[in-house]
């Protein structure tokens, strides 16, 4: 079995109305980055993952999640 990172990142975004740019803006790192993060391309460092979740005020494991995958 495989693990990944999924995440709500996009859900949270879109719910109070920001963009990718100004999220990225947000937590310091750029759209690109978003992105990739939104579509299950990269997984974030822990310190992203907890700026991410600090910025939303919402506990980091309600953000992203372990998948396994077979």
């Amino acid at each position: 079995m495989q693990e990944k990172i999924q995440n709500e990142v996009s859900k949270y975004r879109v719910e109070i109305g920001l963009t990718q740019e100004d999220l990225a803006s947000k937590v310091n790192v750029s759209r690109q980055t978003i992105i990739a993060l939104e579509k299950g391309n990269y997984t974030p460092s822990i310190l992203l993952a907890l700026k991410i979740a600090g910025f939303f005020k919402i506990p980091v494991e309600k953000i992203f999640k372990i998948a396994y995958e077979k």
